[in-house]
């Protein structure tokens, strides 16, 4: 049918490519004492690779509920949410997976890093607070995160769609 909308759900399909609808992220940039939390998260610590705490958006919860739930979730910490600061997104090709991550400021409300927290997702297994000059020396995403975790508070940037690193 002309003009007729591709199928809706999970999946569909768009020029002959596969495509799903992209999930949606809220993240925390949290700096305390000058440095920047962040987690490693992936199971079975496959891998080198750093982000901010945070995760995805449970439908009928607003971004700063979601958001305070996954940093006590991953990291065992209060947060009060701040302004929105970066805009992020990423995607798979060959799975078409497509994900984007909503970063806001944050600060601690109430707790501390203990290392013998458990995340009860099993997701994230490592937290750690990161000198500026430390993040060189990691594997880090998005790429722009330093730069606005530590540069000044202004607008929100968008960082664009760029492929996922495992």
């Amino acid at each position: 049918m002309r003009g007729a909308l591709p199928p809706t759900g999970r999946f569909a399909t768009l020029g002959g490519m596969k495509t799903r609808s992209p999930r949606l992220a809220a993240r925390a940039i949290i700096l305390h004492e000058g440095r920047l939390l962040l987690v490693n998260a992936y199971p079975g610590r496959q891998s080198d690779l750093w982000c901010a705490p945070g995760g995805g958006v449970e439908p009928g919860q607003s971004l700063p509920d979601n958001l305070i739930r996954e940093v006590r979730e991953e990291c065992g910490l209060s947060v009060s949410v701040g302004p929105l600061a970066l805009v992020n997104e990423f995607h798979d090709p060959k799975s078409g997976f497509h994900q984007v991550d909503l970063y806001f400021r944050c600060a601690i409300a109430e707790g501390r890093i203990d290392p013998g927290w458990i995340d009860p997702g099993n997701v994230v297994h490592t937290r750690r607070f990161f000198a500026r000059d430390e993040l060189a020396a990691i594997r880090l995403k998005p790429d722009s995160l330093p730069r606005v975790a530590f540069g000044p508070e202004g607008p929100a940037e968008y960082d664009p769609l760029e492929v996922i690193v495992a």
